[in-house]
């Protein structure tokens, strides 16, 4: 059975990150989103807390077990904060944890070391593109194998710090499944363009990839020779995507009841109201259900069981929730809600994006 009580580990995680979202990415994240700038200080202090450190084996200088269960509890600490600046300092998660979900012994000696340092690496993934009906399982981005080469073509959107990233790990339709190649920046075929301003998320520089005849040898295969199981790093995003909404979620909740606490209308608060304290009941009732549907996928894979469908579930569910709360955050709020001084505005646009962002978060 799932447990339910968090081991010291995990405790002293989370509270690090909750005091971190709490007092340092909660006192900037409104001045990131009006600047489109998160200050780099905040992204340093957050990979300090070594949350994907403690994840690596010891093998390539980290110092702890890898546990889906772990990292959904701190991402949504993270989420609670501000998403922009959570998506950024979890971009090396991007390419860390396929390479050690998946990679090979080669590929994880040259590569996961670079995860331990000080400073995090300048990587990034590709995975969703510029198209309607975009599904991350039938891309549009192909890799054709030709001798001891793979030639990519095809276009990628929302790449996550793309203009300063060193190394892409894009995810391409290989016959009948997706793979995903490791592509140095300046492998030639790879351009990087300016990227789409999007409706959230405005604090998180995204760009756009272009890939025209990109030859990468095969060992730059995920996997190499035995590939990856898309399936399994897709609901690794996925449910990481999760822990980050039910984070904000939680957050636009706390705020309303506070707000519907203090607000007086009448001669009382408003969260005396039938309407005002039935809404609130429903947002916390909706927060605790998608936590722990997160929880249980994140579980079965940390058993090595077939999550697809716990994910699949969760996945609906959550990009419903975390929409419907924050719009009911704002509702809370009145007028207010509407202002851009109140964060519950940012919330709900960055609410709306949730379901078109597999591949931005890694878990």
């Amino acid at each position: 059975m799932i447990n339910f009580q968090m081991d010291e580990e995990q405790r002293m995680l989370t509270d690090a990150i909750g005091r971190f979202a709490r007092e340092r990415v909660r006192r900037v994240h409104r001045d990131a989103e009006e600047e489109k700038l998160i200050p780099h200080e905040v992204i340093g202090g957050g990979w300090e807390l070594g949350l994907l450190t403690s994840s690596l084996p010891e093998a390539y200088g980290g110092f702890g077990d890898y546990a889906a269960v772990t990292q959904v509890l701190a991402l949504e600490e993270l989420g609670w904060g501000d998403l922009s600046i959570a998506l950024a300092i979890l971009t090396p998660n991007l390419v860390a944890i396929p390479l050690m979900l998946a990679g090979s012994e080669a590929q994880k000696e040259a590569y996961l070391p670079l995860f331990a340092e000080m400073a995090p690496p300048q990587v990034t993934a590709a995975l969703v593109e510029p198209r309607l009906q975009f599904d991350p399982r039938h891309l549009e981005t192909t890799a054709e194998r030709q001798g001891n080469e793979y030639v990519l073509n095809g276009a990628k959107a929302m790449v996550p710090l793309a203009g300063d990233a060193t190394l892409f790990l894009v995810y391409a339709q290989e016959g009948e499944g997706v793979q995903a190649f490791l592509v140095p920046r300046e492998t030639p075929g790879l351009t990087v363009r300016e990227g789409e301003q999007l409706m959230g998320l405005r604090a998180l520089p995204t760009a756009r990839l272009e890939l025209t005849d990109c030859r990468v040898p095969a060992s730059a295969r995920l996997g190499e020779d035995a590939g990856s199981d898309f399936d399994l790093l897709l609901n690794h995003s996925r449910i990481a995507q999760a822990a980050l909404a039910v984070g904000m979620a939680r957050g636009a909740f706390e705020y309303a009841r506070d707000y519907a606490k203090t607000r007086q209308q009448f001669g009382e608060p408003i969260a005396h109201r039938q309407s005002i304290a039935f809404m609130l009941a429903e947002m916390a009732i909706d927060v605790d259900a998608a936590r722990l549907l997160a929880w249980e996928a994140a579980w079965l894979m940390d058993q090595g069981q077939d999550a697809l469908q716990a994910t699949a579930v969760m996945k609906h569910y959550v990009d419903d929730m975390v929409l419907r709360v924050c719009d009911q955050a704002l509702q809370v709020l009145g007028g207010y809600g509407y202002i851009r001084e109140y964060p519950v505005e940012l919330w709900l646009r960055n609410a709306r994006g949730f379901v078109n962002f597999d591949g931005l978060a890694m878990a």
